[in-house]
């Protein structure tokens, strides 16, 4: 059977990957079909219902300043907000929200539901239907052919999906939901490499049996602080999220019962999340350690269900019941879902471009955990750009990559598609090099003009940047024009006198007379500038000197072999990729900095020969 209608672009996969990629694709005028297995869980929170933190709330910040959805929806459902590091300098502060589980999905459903351009379609997708090299369109299980100009994959945890619950599993993709095999297959089939992943989620305890009197309050700030530039309005806190802490007689527990685990007992194969770890892990790979924190998170505010963040597992029910029987205050708790590992498929994200294109066929496209990453944000920024770059495609622009110094989803792709992965990924501001400026208070700074070129930012928000912007600069202008006079009789600007740690904008503005009013937002971006402006300054010595280095061009003919300080692996790599320049070389998969550095110092002294040739031939 097939679709009555082509379509341009045809997105596998209603996760927070596959939302974003669908919303821009046709908010850019392609028409776009968005295929999942169920209306009713599109943009489903599967693990916790939060949005934000460290680094991941820089992304999220990031995917709005381009026009994406997701920051505006945690602002419009969210039911607790927190800056996390408040206190700190704002390279490292971040915003987090608590959202409303079920209020987050309808308001996604009922947004893309009413996009021009944009068709939302059930089913179960077997096989990408793959003509002459490149991706046309995709088949259900039940026969109906969907056909289209590019594919965009986001199938999340549902390749090959296995769930585990001690030593008892099943297919799924997620709980109760089927898991996507013949889809799985057919990409080994393509020829792409393919490994096994593993994550998991915590059980979810009913709020009226848990004695909140055991556990610490964690309230939300009393100035929330939005992601999205498009929030109008103050949010509001409506919940309050507890701290606890497991103890030793859990962790008894727990080493009693690793036989049962399936991830002790040798049935999961597949690589957990470093940085997100079950119980198990805790108290296993952690001994020494007598407790371990957890915190109490609602789902929403029509339902009692809660999440306990930093207790996942895949211990059997009757476990995990005893678990909660050794903390005060859960000891009667009732457990409303159990907690679960789930095994997946992946692709190595070595096997795409810089555009999430993949190498083998044109025009199919992969986003989200089929990437090797974990979090929702991250996915939400590979589906945004894997949509724009599919759209550019088919119209036949050019494509859409953004380097790490620009902005954080520059160092998640660059991180994926140059290293690879071998366990889940997860963003830190410290896997960025130029954290300094890519800061959440200058995402607007930084990549708006992007979003309004594509045609994914709002008018009325471009225009309501560009006022902000003039602001900014009008402060600037204020500060370095006027001057502060000190009890010697010297002076200097307030731009200089800000600079000093223990001093605030506001006060300067108000000894200054600054006509203007500014945002807390504005305000945190002209401290930020202002505190770290050598620091900045340094950073953009560094690209520059960086951006002028891998544009180097290495000659066609140049003997790798004979360059210092390789190890025999780098110079397989080099023969067998041959680079055109040092920057093709250093994103070459598995390439050290050393190596890129050596060819680099190498290419510098024949260059210098060269010359040195030319002036003796010359007589010079």
């Amino acid at each position: 059977m097939k679709a009555a209608d082509g379509f341009d672009v045809i997105v596998v996969g209603a996760g927070h990957a596959g939302c974003e990629a669908a919303a821009a694709a046709s908010a850019m005028g392609l028409r776009t079909c968005l295929v999942t297995i169920h209306l009713e869980t599109i943009a489903q929170m599967s693990c916790n219902p939060a949005v934000g933190g460290l680094a991941k709330g820089h992304l999220v910040r990031e995917i709005d300043a381009l026009g994406g959805l997701m920051g505006l929806l945690a602002d419009e459902t969210g039911i607790q907000f927190r800056l996390l590091n408040r206190s700190r300098g704002g390279a490292v502060q971040a915003p987090r929200a608590q959202c409303d589980k079920a209020a987050y999905r309808l308001a996604m459903k009922y947004r893309l539901e009413r996009m021009p351009n944009l068709t939302v379609f059930q089913g179960i997708v077997a096989e990408v239907l793959v003509t002459r090299g490149a991706a046309r369109g995709v088949e259900t299980l039940d026969g109906t052919r969907l056909e289209g100009k590019a594919v965009i994959l986001t199938p999340g945890t549902f390749l090959n999906g296995t769930i585990h619950i001690g030593l008892r599993s099943y297919p799924a993709g997620r709980a109760n939901e089927p898991s996507s095999v013949d889809l799985a297959e057919q990409l080994k089939k393509l020829g792409l490499r393919v490994f096994r992943l593993k994550t998991g989620t915590p059980m979810r305890l009913d709020r009226d049996t848990i004695d909140w009197s055991h556990f610490t309050p964690q309230p939300g700030d009393a100035e929330p602080v939005p992601f999205s530039y498009r929030t109008i309005g103050c949010l509001q806190n409506k919940v309050i999220c507890y701290l606890g802490y497991t103890n030793e007689a859990t962790h008894a527990v727990v080493r009693r019962n690793l036989d049962k685990s399936p991830l002790y007992g040798g049935k999961i194969k597949g690589i957990g999340p470093r940085y997100c770890p079950s119980i198990e892990d805790k108290v296993v790979k952690f001994p020494q350690r007598t407790r371990h924190q957890f915190f109490l998170e609602p789902e929403g505010l029509e339902t009692t269900e809660i999440y306990i963040n930093g207790m996942s597992s895949s211990l059997p029910y009757d476990v995990q019941r005893e678990i909660l029987g050794t903390i005060p205050g859960l000891d009667k708790a009732k457990i409303m879902r159990p907690a679960y590992g789930i095994e997946y498929d992946a692709v190595s994200p070595t096997e795409l471009l810089a555009t999430l294109e993949t190498k083998k066929i044109r025009r199919l496209y992969l986003a989200g955990q089929i990437n090797g990453t974990s979090g929702y944000e991250e996915a939400a920024a590979q589906g945004l750009m894997a949509g724009i770059n599919a759209a550019l495609s088919i119209r036949k622009k050019a494509p859409f990559v953004l380097r790490r110094d620009e902005a954080y989803i520059g160092v998640l792709i660059d991180d994926l598609v140059t290293t690879g992965v071998e366990e889940p990924y997860r963003l830190f501001t410290s896997r960025a090099e130029y954290r300094l400026l890519l800061r959440i208070d200058n995402a607007d700074r930084r990549l708006m003009k992007y979003g309004w070129e594509l045609g994914l930012v709002p008018e009325n928000t471009w225009k309501g940047y560009q006022e902000k912007r003039d602001r900014v600069e009008s402060a600037f202008s204020f500060l370095r024009k006027n001057r502060l006079k000190s009890a010697a009789g010297d002076s200097v600007t307030l731009f200089e006198h800000l600079k000093k740690p223990e001093i605030g904008l506001r006060s300067v503005l108000e000894y200054g007379k600054f006509p203007g009013a500014l945002s807390d937002e504005e305000c945190r971006h002209i401290e930020s500038e202002t505190k770290y402006e050598g620091y900045i300054k340094k950073q953009e010595r560094e690209i520059a000197k960086s951006v002028r280095s891998d544009s180097m061009k290495i000659p066609v003919n140049v003997d790798f072999s004979k360059v210092s300080g390789l190890t025999r692996e780098a110079i397989e790599k080099f023969e067998e990729k041959r680079p055109a320049t040092l920057g093709e070389a250093r994103k070459i998969p598995g390439m050290t900095p050393a190596a890129v550095q050596n060819l680099s110092f190498y290419l510098e002294i024949q260059a210098k020969r060269g010359v040195s040739r030319a002036r003796v031939s010359r007589g010079t």
